[in-house]
């Protein structure tokens, strides 16, 4: 099993539960490196200080927050640890709150919460209630010197732990200009739910792969051979002719 991202407790109420953080998801896609085209020489980035384009190093380098254009106020390592979060090694159930109330654009990252060491039990015990409770935790806790917002959920056998933006973190929809309802007749609204229930199934994500990934890798492989990629055509486009509702 891969190595722990974090340990710590996962805590409600009187309850501890030793537990540890996991990855849930896994980048797929192939990686890029960029090479000078003549002789495929790795390209080398260096951190060069816009005044005199000379070369910094690591330990001349400091960061500064820019308060007005052209001025800075630098932060020393002790103003940062200062106002880092506390390293409490605890995930903190804050509330339980009805799973279809979190608006979709909050949810971030996905983690897997695996027992610690003589928790599974209570992990187990913990996982079942929260599942007939139908329920979605929300806590607090400390990754890498930074407080998260997270939801709690079940999936199966596991507990999922996904990172949540906070609220100042989202665009208002006020800054936007949507199209209003009005002038809609029902007629055309009876039309499209009929469209939408023509294409309704089951979700299944194994129906939906990365078409990208599989055809980037077709090339490379290809090339790799010293042939031609053949790469599946793309469908038919449709007429540029649109169709009214």
């Amino acid at each position: 099993m891969a190595r722990a991202l974090w340990k710590g407790t996962l805590s409600f109420g009187l309850v501890n539960i030793p537990v540890e953080l996991h990855t849930a998801v896994r980048e797929n896609r192939p990686a890029f490196r960029l090479l000078r085209a003549s002789d495929k020489s790795r390209i080398r980035f260096q951190r060069v200080a816009e005044k005199d384009d000379e070369v910094v190093a690591w330990d001349d380098i400091v960061k500064g927050y820019e308060y007005e254009k052209g001025r800075y106020i630098v932060l020393t390592r002790e103003d940062l640890a200062a106002a880092a979060a506390k390293k409490d090694r605890v995930i903190q159930v804050v509330d339980f709150v009805e799973s279809q109330e979190i608006d979709d654009r909050y949810f971030e990252k996905p983690y897997y919460l695996l027992p610690g060491q003589g928790g599974a039990k209570a992990y187990a015990l913990f996982r079942e209630a929260m599942g007939r409770a139908g329920r979605t935790g929300i806590a607090r806790f400390v990754l890498r010197d930074k407080e998260h917002l997270a939801a709690i959920e079940t999936i199966g056998e596991a507990i999922v732990l996904t990172t949540l933006r906070f609220r100042e973190e989202l665009v208002k929809l006020e800054e936007y200009d949507f199209p209003p309802a009005r002038g809609l007749s029902e007629r055309d609204l009876k039309l499209a739910g009929r469209l939408i229930q023509e294409f309704s199934g089951t979700w299944d994500p194994d129906q939906y792969t990365d078409e990208y990934r599989k055809h980037i890798m077709q090339v490379i492989n290809a090339k790799r051979k010293k042939q031609e990629p053949r790469i599946r055509a793309a469908a038919e486009k449709h007429s540029a002719e649109v169709v009214d509702l």
